[in-house]
């Protein structure tokens, strides 16, 4: 690797080897808390090179991109990075994580983040996906007094590694149909006369299988509900935001570099995107524990997306950019309102457990409350905005009847949003000297997501400005 290519890479470089140095220190007896805070500045490091330094080459070893587009998403999960290892402090002392450990799996996860959303290759993809998946099989079992986190690992790596060689043999047979695992060269090339190479068209059939699962699409779903009520409520915000988004991310690009025959797959795609607005709100609707309804939720949210995909150069890529960005600072922010009000053992999740928040910790519920309306996409939020782009970009791509079951899918989300936020400004005296009071770290995390979300909600024009740039 060139001199150029080292230096395209820096920001990478600087996020796995924060995690290498991290684990080392830790190792060799340095205390949690200055672990866990140097890796949040290796991730903030990592985030201004990014945007501060330009690529000297927009490509490296044919694996992976350094451009704009890279360089966005490598911001965004450095500092997604950088804000859960904040949030994990207090969370991690109580439960005595090991804070080299910890640190270095969450440095590592945003690198697989990085890589993948700037893959230029199938086999950056692939690399780039393992990398992350690595990571979070560690991180979601990471509390170990936990059986339900232990349960949740197990399933995670169970599914992934059926994902993992869904994704491999994919792969495989593209090639073979193509000739080539560097994008576009390995896409158009399976592609003759107007149809699709059978080896090329069963690759993508499982490509699309491993993309389903890593997303959470519909019926690929199964493990989404309990993982995220296992793992520990951090560690679930970053896999919420930041690995679901990364896979997203990367398809962007990929799917671009498809051009109109990215229509030979549409009704598939178009399928499994509406049975996953409905199996997602149904199972929504049932829940009472507020990790199981975020997880269900976000398997709708992943349906949006799916939406915007499908609109493609209509100005769905853009608006699935945009969604991505409030989708990651949003579930932060929710996970983040779990995590501070959990005690030194358990989180609370159940909406009963909810009551009184409103009252006793008024900024935390407020918090809260805005972040779920704007998963709703209620209007003055950044939801609304990231809705509005996704559904007006699949008017014009011509999905009218996906567009119907979207705004449906939302109305209904209305009703399983706003159950915990009744709950919380419910009074009730037994339960509200269980929760745990916060502290300013987590307070300012909290704030640095409500006013990102509050701000993007009423002046998205440069963000927008910024992500039309991309493209």
């Amino acid at each position: 690797m060139s001199g150029p290519e080292l230096f395209a890479l820096l920001p990478v470089l600087i996020l796995a080897g924060g995690s290498v140095i991290w684990l080392m220190l830790g190792a060799f007896g340095l205390g949690y808390r200055s672990v866990v805070i140097g890796g949040v500045f290796s991730a903030a490091t990592a985030a201004l090179c990014a945007g501060l330094l330009p690529p000297a080459t927009v490509e490296v070893t044919s694996l992976f991109g350094t451009g704009s587009y890279a360089r966005f998403f490598t911001i965004l999960w450095a500092l997604a990075a950088a804000l859960t290892l904040l949030l994990s402090l207090r969370y991690g002392a109580n439960r005595h994580f090991g804070g080299g450990e910890y640190t270095a799996l969450t440095l590592l996860a945003a690198t697989g983040m990085a890589l993948l959303s700037g893959a230029t290759s199938l086999v950056g993809v692939f690399l780039g996906l393992e990398l992350l998946s690595l990571a979070f099989y560690v991180l979601i079992a990471f509390n170990r007094d936990s059986a339900h986190s232990a349960e949740a690992c197990i399933k995670y790596l169970v599914l992934g590694s059926v994902a993992t060689a869904f994704l491999a043999f994919g792969i495989a047979l593209i090639y073979a149909a193509s000739g080539s695992f560097h994008l576009p060269a390995a896409l158009t090339g399976v592609v003759s006369n107007g149809a699709l190479h059978p080896l090329g068209l069963f690759g993508w059939l499982l490509v699309t299988v491993a993309v389903g699962f890593k997303t959470s699409l519909v019926p690929f779903h199964f493990w989404t509900p309990d993982v995220y009520q296992g793992a520990p409520a951090p560690v679930s915000g970053f896999l919420a935001a930041g690995s679901k988004g990364a896979v997203l991310a990367a398809l962007v690009p990929l799917l671009a570099g498809f051009g109109p025959d990215w229509a030979l797959l549409h009704p598939l795609v178009v399928g499994l995107t509406a049975l996953t607005l409905i199996v997602g709100s149904l199972c929504a609707l049932a829940q009472t524990n507020l990790k199981r309804m975020l997880a269900y939720s976000s398997i709708v949210q992943v349906g949006y997306l799916f939406i915007g995909l499908l609109a493609g150069n209509s100005g769905g890529f853009e608006a699935v950019v945009f969604y991505l960005v409030v989708y990651a600072v949003v579930t932060l922010g929710t996970f983040g309102v779990i995590t501070s009000l959990s005690g030194s053992r358990a989180e609370v999740q159940d909406y009963e457990s909810l009551r009184g928040v409103g009252f006793r910790h008024p900024f935390r519920a407020a918090t809260l409350t805005i972040l779920l309306l704007s998963l709703a996409g209620i209007p003055a939020t950044a939801g609304f905005i990231a809705k509005f782009g996704i559904f007006r970009a699949a008017i014009k791509g011509d999905f009218i009847a996906l567009t119907l079951l979207a705004v449906i899918a939302s109305l209904v989300s209305l009703y399983y949003y706003l159950r915990p936020v009744l709950a919380m400004f419910t009074e009730d005296d037994t339960q509200g000297n269980t929760l745990h009071p916060g502290n300013e770290l987590e307070h300012a995390v909290l704030g640095v997501c409500l006013l990102a979300t509050l701000l993007l909600g009423l002046y998205p024009g440069p963000l927008l400005d910024l992500i039309h740039g991309l493209f």
